[in-house]
């Protein structure tokens, strides 16, 4: 039985119908009750009829409600950064360190949003409270304000020793206890912002990301051989690099109880004051600081004996002594080849401009005349002059200002000394049981931390900042941390598994796994969206549970 529209004319007719066999076994149709018409029947005339028909079946009265279907959210990159959150005891190290700041509201909850925001949808904090709207975060309160994250983020900065020494219980593990190699640089991380206030950590520097004068901080990342960010370090964007290398080791020292560290940093932290310093560490409490770092080119002149005297091998490796340690270099002939012809096709670039000059003040000196106003020798040994700057050749080409005309020269000895030192890399270190390419291939493994810095200031978004106060700017470079931390740990799970997805990737296609919400009536139903292969596939290889 069943109910049927019929049409007669413009009126449409509702009817209450069903089937049957006549006698010879053909299926046929009666009417059984006409209901009236369409156009004349309420919900008021109906509503009895159904509730009749419920009480007859048993059902509840008015199931014929009105369907309301929420929209759906995000699901699957927020439950599979929650299930890596909680197996590497995140959420219980900052739950028991922010326990006296859960009186009025979950700050562990808070910190953990904005950490997942980082991943999946970076942006300031009130994006962050929009993108709260459109995922179904576990474990979350059910009212959060822009109040609430600022409040967290300060919880986080009062009991900054608490966490951090909390996060290191958690990591330790996963560090080898006899020998650590860790590696460490520092990237510059611009912030918004012109006015000033105490102790403030927004200094005017040199910012690698712009390549000009910003107001910035100065960001350190500590971390294993493997990829696994350690700690990390904040400092005032108009710090020297050499000066942040001591206060870190003292901190992963007494954070990381290994018993052997071989530091691997590059050009920026090599001093001679930094070497003394490190020396004196090495033999702290009975442990062995080691040390791999790169000279940099401002002192490769001090190093020009020194490298006339090398003799490569095969490999393109020598070594050789230089303050007290090994000095390994290594060289590359097609890499030194480039480097030398573009250096000669620049230079000769400015002799042909300094000609022209000169040709053209020869020109006026014999009786030519051009319209326009006249050059002088003055001005075209500015122009010349401005351009040998701009190309930094100052070393090589050498205006002579005292002459009487326009004049310049090439000093070749520089042009040489220069060639010498093309297409090579110096290291300095005091590890004693390692090869020389062992120590190159160490080196060059640093190369793995600048991508860390790439995916903060690309996936991560962590410029540029828009706090003032130096603590919230330090809880900000600690929830980007965290979120480093998660995706770093996606990485390695994915590569372990020898899966091609990046995290990035792989957060995005587990975002298409929703939550959705339908309510009937006074009743509501509850349910997940379709997991598909390439899904379930993502959680196989980052070894996590599939969502109910």
């Amino acid at each position: 039985m069943y109910t049927r529209i019929t049409k007669t004319g413009d009126r449409q007719y509702l009817q209450l119908v069903e089937s049957f066999r006549n006698e010879n076994g053909q299926v046929r149709v009666r009417v059984v009750a006409s209901l009236g018409r369409l156009d004349r029947l309420s919900p008021e005339k109906l509503d009895p009829l159904i509730n009749g028909l419920n009480r007859a079946v048993g059902r509840a009265e008015n199931t014929a409600s009105e369907v309301i279907q929420e929209a759906g959210r995000s699901f699957g990159d927020v439950f599979a950064l929650h299930e890596i959150w909680k197996e590497l005891g995140i959420g219980k190290a900052l739950d028991r360190a922010l326990r006296s700041s859960r009186r009025e509201f979950d700050a562990e909850a808070l910190v953990r949003a904005m950490v997942f925001n980082r991943l999946c949808a970076p942006d300031r904090k009130l994006g962050c409270l929009r993108w709260l709207e459109t995922v179904a975060m576990p474990s979350m309160p059910e009212t959060v304000t822009h109040q609430h994250l600022l409040r967290a983020m300060d919880a986080l900065m009062d009991h900054a020793d608490a966490i951090e020494e909390a996060l290191a219980k958690q990591m330790r593990p996963l560090v080898d206890r006899d020998l650590a190699v860790v590696f460490y640089d520092l990237t510059t991380v611009r912030i918004h912002g012109e006015g000033r206030v105490e102790d403030d950590l927004r200094g005017f520097g040199m910012n690698k990301e712009t390549g000009g004068i910003a107001r910035q901080f100065v960001l350190g990342i500590v971390q294993t051989a493997e990829g696994l960010p350690l700690l990390h370090t904040v400092h005032p964007g108009n710090m020297a690099e050499t000066k942040t290398l001591q206060g870190m080791l003292e901190t992963v020292l007494k954070r990381f109880p290994v018993q052997r560290v071989v530091l691997v940093a590059d050009r920026g932290l090599l001093s001679m004051d930094n070497i003394g310093e490190l020396t004196a560490l090495a033999d702290r409490d009975g442990r062995k600081l080691e040390f791999i770092l790169a000279v940099p080119a401002r002192r490769y002149a001090e190093l020009a004996e020194t490298f006339q005297s090398l003799a490569f091998d095969t490999d393109g490796l020598a070594e050789a002594d230089f303050a007290g340690h090994r000095l390994i270099v290594t060289h590359d002939p097609l890499r030194a080849a480039e480097q030398s012809d573009r250096r000669r096709v620049r230079i000769r670039e400015l002799e042909e401009m300094g000609e022209r000059l000169a040709g053209k003040l020869d020109g006026q000196d014999a009786g030519e005349t051009s319209r326009g106003r006249r050059a002088s020798d003055r001005g075209s040994y500015s122009r010349f002059a401005r351009a040998v700057a701009e190309a930094e050749l100052t070393r090589f080409i050498k205006p002579d200002l005292q002459a009487d005309l326009f004049s310049g020269g090439l000093d070749e000895a520089a042009i040489a000394r220069a060639e010498l030192f093309d297409g090579k890399l110096a290291l300095l270190t005091n590890v004693v049981g390692i090869t020389s390419a062992e120590a190159v291939a160490r080196y060059k493994a640093l190369a793995d931390i600048e991508r860390g810095f790439r995916v903060l200031k690309s996936d991560i978004e962590i410029a540029p900042v828009h706090h003032r106060r130096p603590d919230r700017i330090r809880a900000h470079a600690l929830i980007c941390f965290l979120a480093l931390v998660l995706y770093r740990v996606m990485r390695m799970r994915l590569k372990a598994k020898g899966h091609s997805a990046s995290p990035r990737t792989a957060l995005d296609l587990l975002a298409r796994i929703q939550k959705h919400t339908a309510h009937i009536g006074e009743r509501t139903f509850k349910g997940t969206s379709r997991t598909t292969p390439e899904q379930l596939e993502l959680f196989d290889a980052l070894n996590l549970p599939k969502p109910a």
